[in-house]
């Protein structure tokens, strides 16, 4: 059968039983297992599947995702958030927009811990909204700039959706945790531009604390110890890839170590809480270890019928323009990453572009960027973007509709983010090549 066939069928029933809600894992695996018997072959596509799956998932990189999970469920469980939060409010909260910039700096930093967008929104929703609310800020610009600040965890590093990429594409895991440090940065430093600005033209978004209310130089710097935790985390697994110690699975470990010491120095290694962080560590293990072997049915299935490389020849004898391409491939991402969770947007579409991608000679590190970032878009867009619905669930007050306005400013700053990566790919490829 041609190809271009066997591609509408693979990819019209994954649309189909995805909207009948069927988890995303058990799609990509029982229709890859019925295609394979009917255009591959009876056990040998069982085989291939079986042995490809063992394969993918003791690859050495993978080994790095239970501990980064491990990591971030007990930064979790730690209470750092509160903690930062009240650094922040104390050097902060003096300025007009103040606490909105602080923030996004809160997010931006406990979103890198945890790597995961709906941990820091869940998190920080809780913690920092209701103290933004009491100082009278608007409400709509609180809820944008925690969701936003959220989303932050898939780009700023240690990322878990960039470790899947690294297994997926080939390229080293610790060149994508560098390339998208400067981009997470700068699209941090957006949000806070446009939050004071904001709170500038218009005093009544976000006022500063009244004068009586505000923190001594003493009381500020004796706050900044319940940052010293976090910071230590985050340099020791940045730093020891950084210098050439540690792999990015090394550091993961060093990270987890780490931060476990940081809950025992903190007294929050409890009964209660080392029961949630095993169960946070381990379902969500299984859910992303489930996608990854559907995965691999997946791609085997669309290699083996020579679904990707059709695709890739069509792409071009087409004769496309190679930015028409990657822009359309972009396109599609934000629209995935609404409705998907943003790994299996990875996984499904992996197969089918890389190839492509390959071809028109685009560097892989750097497309890794322009995804995660596309991806970050897509988690905030509605109408199904995952973080709105986070948000959702920790303010149950507040209407969808209102949360869906919310994010509008901060989609278009990180869309205009991901224009200047593309402008400027030394924005995400700098840092790599200083690295070496």
């Amino acid at each position: 059968m041609d190809p271009s066939l066997i591609g509408i069928i693979l990819f019209g029933s994954l649309v189909i039983f995805l909207a009948l809600g069927i988890p995303v894992g058990f799609t990509m695996g029982g229709i890859s297992i019925i295609l394979g018997f009917i255009f591959w072959g009876g056990m040998p596509s069982v085989d291939g599947f079986v042995l490809g799956s063992y394969s993918k998932i003791t690859e050495s990189i993978l080994t790095a995702l239970p501990l980064y999970i491990f990591m971030a469920a007990i930064l979790m469980y730690s209470d750092l958030a509160d903690d930062l939060y009240e650094a922040v409010y104390r050097w902060f909260g003096g300025f007009r927009g103040g606490l909105a910039a602080g923030t996004t700096i809160i997010a931006a930093v406990f979103a890198a811990m945890v790597g995961i967008a709906s941990v820091a929104t869940a998190t920080l929703g809780m913690v920092a909204r209701p103290s933004m609310l009491k100082r009278g800020y608007d409400d709509k610009l609180t809820l944008g700039i925690i969701m936003a600040g959220g989303t932050l965890g898939v780009l700023i590093p240690p990322s878990i959706v960039m470790i899947v990429y690294s297994a997926e594409s080939g390229v080293s895991a610790g060149a994508l945790f560098m390339a998208g440090i400067v981009p997470g940065i700068l699209a941090a430093i957006l949000f806070i531009i446009y939050a004071v600005i904001l709170c500038i033209v218009y005093p009544d978004k976000g006022p500063s604390t009244p004068v009586g209310e505000r923190f001594t130089w003493k009381e500020k710097f004796a706050s900044l110890r319940s940052v010293i935790i976090p910071l230590f985390v985050i340099l020791i697994v940045l730093g020891s890839i950084y210098l050439g110690v540690a792999t990015p699975t090394e550091a993961g470990a060093v990270g987890a170590s780490g931060s476990l010491i940081a809950a025992a120095i903190r007294k929050k290694l409890t009964f209660q809480n080392v029961k949630k962080i095993f169960l946070m560590t381990v379902r969500l293990n299984g859910l992303i270890f489930w996608i990854l072997i559907g995965a691999v049915a997946y791609a085997r299935i669309v290699s083996v019928t020579g679904v990707g490389n059709s695709l890739a020849n069509l792409i071009l004898d087409a004769n496309f323009n190679a930015w028409t391409v990657l822009i359309l491939m972009l396109v599609l991402f934000l629209i995935l990453g609404m409705v998907i969770d943003t790994v299996a947007v990875l996984l499904i579409t992996a197969p089918l572009f890389l190839p492509a991608l390959a071809a028109l000679q685009f560097d892989l590190l750097w497309f890794g960027v322009l995804f995660v970032i596309a991806v970050c878009i897509g988690n905030l867009s509605p109408p199904f973007g995952i973080s709105l619905f986070v948000m959702r669930g920790v303010a149950p007050d507040v209407g969808i509709k209102q949360i869906y306005s919310a994010v509008g400013p901060f989609i278009v700053l990180l869309l205009f983010t991901m224009v200047l990566v593309m402008i400027f790919p030394q924005l995400a490829l700098w840092l790599p090549e200083v690295m070496k």
